[in-house]
């Protein structure tokens, strides 16, 4: 059943109305452009304002910052017609769905009112820095450090596995401020610092296993100087800020995964539809049956769930918990989905040419970044 067949219960009327626009932008402005951007590394930069004009970017930030004052579902809806239409990794949902919500919710008057225009617009793309060499989940232990020096902050440090690093035009990096802060999690601050400084550098593009198109890079801090007001709320406080806004970036990963499942079971069910062997077709062999109502029964276990999660988290009820198990199961499904999906097409679903393939490698990542599906798994044990 395609996805706009599937009866919903977390969107109403206006949500639906909206579906439409961003779908039509995905199948016109980004799904044609698939394999261009692929081999490019990297999606333009251009696309960034069409979007914006459209109202897919931010949608939650307040209409006195030049946004539409919406619900999160509406960014739902952006996350899920990219991965089921677009099939692409545009960067958008890092925007909308994460570094909005640390500026709406911690930035100053003066920080509110200079990015939050322009990241609506698609003026200012935007990344934030967390991950440092050597140092994945625990971001209490980064090394990248702010000194006080004056009324400015000097940056030193490198980051990497940045999402959007080589079109972002501001960076939201996560350093210590207070190195010496005992627990170590109170001298994390996040530093607002735009691209243009002096002294901040784009290492490599890295080269990936899949999600060819997203841009994924090292950035260096080399004494670069920022004043004092470019601390995201207060000093001392990025750690809690991060954790804070955690269970929304995971119920975004987990409707990316599931969506990107539907997708790619519907598509292998046209192709086992088609494809022949020993004469009759595929899907007319009781293993690709089974394989297939396996998967569809899933499937629509997963959307109830994604539209309970997503009730929850519209009235600010979703726990920290909830949304690590949100993205703990989506992304498994979604990667139990892509890899039964690929078998079935048999030598067909090794070659690049086909979305399944595609699919399949960029879907591994998914029980990797927004937090490993291990650290998931530690976070919800803890609340047992």
């Amino acid at each position: 059943m395609p996805l706009d067949q599937i009866p919903r219960t977390a969107y109403n009327e206006d949500h639906e109305a909206f579906r439409e626009t961003v779908r039509r932008f995905m199948k016109e402005e980004i799904a044609p452009h698939r394999q261009q951007w692929a081999e490019d590394k990297i999606v333009p930069k251009e696309i960034w304002p069409k979007a914006g004009e459209l109202g897919m970017l931010c949608p939650t930030v307040p209409e006195e910052y030049g946004g539409l004052g919406l619900d999160f579902g509406y960014n739902a809806i952006v996350d899920e017609e990219s991965s089921y239409n677009g099939g692409v990794a545009t960067g958008f949902s890092l925007q909308s769905d994460i570094v909005c919500n640390y500026l709406v919710a911690y930035g100053s008057e003066e920080q509110k009112k200079k990015w939050l225009p322009r990241m609506v617009s698609g003026e200012t793309i935007t990344a934030i820095a967390m991950t440092e060499p050597g140092v994945g989940s625990d971001l209490q232990s980064i090394t990248t450090t702010a000194k006080k020096d004056g009324n400015h902050y000097v940056i030193n440090g490198s980051k990497t596995y940045i999402t959007n690093g080589q079109n972002a035009d501001l960076v939201l990096v996560c350093a210590k401020t207070d190195p010496d802060a005992d627990p170590a999690w109170q001298g994390v601050s996040i530093i607002l610092v735009e691209a243009d400084r002096e002294g901040f550098e784009r290492g490599r593009n890295l080269d990936k296993i899949g999600m060819d198109e997203a841009d994924t890079s090292e950035l260096f801090f080399h004494d670069v100087r920022v004043p004092i007001t470019n601390c995201l709320g207060e000093e001392g406080k990025g750690f809690i800020y991060l954790m804070s806004e955690l269970p929304q970036e995971r119920l975004s990963i987990a409707i990316s995964a599931q969506a990107s499942a539907q997708r790619v079971f519907e598509d292998t069910v046209e192709f086992t539809r088609d494809r022949k062997a020993f004469g009759k077709p595929v899907l007319g062999f009781q293993n690709t049956r089974f394989v297939l109502a396996d998967l569809k029964a899933k499937l629509q276990v997963g959307w109830a769930h994604l539209d309970w999660a997503l009730a929850r988290h519209l009235k600010r009820e979703l726990t920290p918990e909830e949304g690590a198990a949100a993205k703990l199961w989506h992304t498994e499904l979604q990667w139990e989905v892509v890899d039964k999906c690929l078998q079935l097409h048999g030598g067909a679903g090794y070659m690049n040419e086909y979305p399944v393939a595609r699919a399949w490698r960029a879907a591994r990542v998914t029980r990797i970044f927004g937090g490993t599906n291990e650290i998931m798994k530690e976070l919800i044990g803890r609340g047992l």
